[in-house]
């Protein structure tokens, strides 16, 4: 898929690809450090997947995004979902699916450095403690 096409393809559409990347991308960069033990790993992993991570990550991540990029946000974070994780706030879980979004249309439209770079950035705003205090 080029990247106009990734660019068409419904938010959701690009948030339900962009959930899975971004949490094979969490599973192999906490297996590869000195979490071990599979319930340590998956408590960790959802420092990172929950939706007010996310939220904070694509907040945090802003600044460095390319207006096309903002653009997928915005129609990911706008797009209308029937359902709300019971854990999630409302706003959180919009600002969320504008992350997963992004996630996926960088994958679908084969901008895998652009990929990594933001994926990075993202654990970035994570080790800096940001998610423990919010």
């Amino acid at each position: 898929m080029n990247e106009e096409q990734a660019f068409l393809t419904k938010p959701l559409v690009l948030a339900y690809v962009g959930d899975a990347v971004f949490e094979q991308y969490v599973r192999m960069r906490l297996v590869g450090g000195k979490y071990k033990d599979a319930h340590d790993l998956h408590m960790k992993s959802v420092r990172y997947v929950k939706a007010s991570a996310q939220a904070l990550m694509v907040k945090q991540l802003e600044e460095i995004l390319t207006g096309r990029e903002k653009d997928v946000v915005r129609f990911g974070r706008n797009a209308h979902t029937n359902t709300v994780p019971k854990n999630a706030d409302i706003i959180e879980y919009h600002a969320a699916t504008g992350f997963e979004a992004l996630i996926g249309y960088l994958k679908l439209s084969g901008q895998e450095e652009r990929l990594n770079t933001i994926m990075d950035k993202a654990f970035e705003v994570a080790d800096a403690g940001e998610l423990e205090r919010n």
